[in-house]
């Protein structure tokens, strides 16, 4: 089995780039993020025909999320319980194969960042409240024996080598050590990072900006992740930062990641 994740940043924008990748690549399941459209003007109708169940949380212009599935499904979470948001950032499906059922969850989480100090303080005081909301959500997943697998943009990096200078990142809600605390704390809840438990010493970036010549000069974070249980990690046989999307013309800043798992 197959399982990508993916900040399309628009997929109506980059539409093109991304179903010529989706054909090549043909994942089981694919987790988008940014979506940037309402949930009824999302392209149902190209995703279905390339053999997709499709479960969508949109938003006008901004945000939203979505999880094609070649699996059935339903849906179990249209964002975080107990968590007023007028963001559209968590979609939560129980899948159903002929090996298990698992819980799989496509997550755009806050980014935190702004230019006022003022602001961004309130915005990186949302952005831990909402990971604790997630935190709470995986923890009440978790006491139903039924494996996870979490991911999307978390907007965090975890590392050092997460950064192309983590000197600039030091103080940013991205990498601020509350909030880093966040994501380690998944970890204690049984999940792990799966391109991390591949590979645990190169840089895997999967964004670049689209100013200053980011891509080619691979000035990159890796803020983009795949947490899966225990089930799915003793299966794991692959995780693969692909980065031939990005280098597509009309795409993401961001690039697709990968996982491929065994006995499906």
């Amino acid at each position: 089995m197959k399982i990508a994740t993916y900040n399309i940043n628009s997929i109506k924008a980059h539409a093109v780039s991304f179903f010529s990748w989706l054909k090549k690549n043909n994942p089981d399941i694919v987790l988008l993020q940014e979506i940037k459209c309402d949930t009824e003007n999302f392209l149902y109708f190209e995703c279905e025909s390339l053999g997709y169940k499709v479960a969508v949380l949109g938003q006008k212009s901004y945000n939203g999320v979505a999880i094609l599935s070649k699996f059935d499904f339903t849906i179990t979470s249209r964002n975080l319980p107990n968590f007023v948001d007028e963001a559209s950032r968590y979609l939560e499906i129980l899948v159903t194969t002929e090996q298990t059922k698992f819980y799989i969850a496509s997550i755009y989480a806050p980014n935190g960042c702004a230019p006022d100090k003022n602001v961004e303080k309130e915005k990186l005081k949302y952005k831990l409240n909402w990971f604790d909301a997630l935190y709470e959500r995986i923890r009440y997943l978790s006491k139903t024996s039924i494996p996870i697998i979490i991911g999307g943009d978390f907007n965090v990096m975890m590392q050092d080598i997460d950064a192309y200078d983590i000197e600039k990142f030091i103080n940013s809600p991205l990498y601020k050590k509350d909030v880093r605390n966040k994501i380690y704390a998944l970890n204690y809840l049984g999940l792990y990072d799966s391109y991390r438990l591949l590979d645990k010493k190169n840089e895997a970036f999967t964004f670049w900006d689209y100013t200053a010549n980011s891509f080619v000069t691979n000035s990159g974070l890796r803020i983009d992740y795949l947490f899966i249980s225990s089930y799915f990690a003793e299966r794991l046989e692959k995780c693969v930062v692909d980065r031939k999307i990005r280098e597509m013309d009309k795409t993401s800043d961001h690039t697709t990641l990968v996982a491929e798992f065994k006995d499906f």
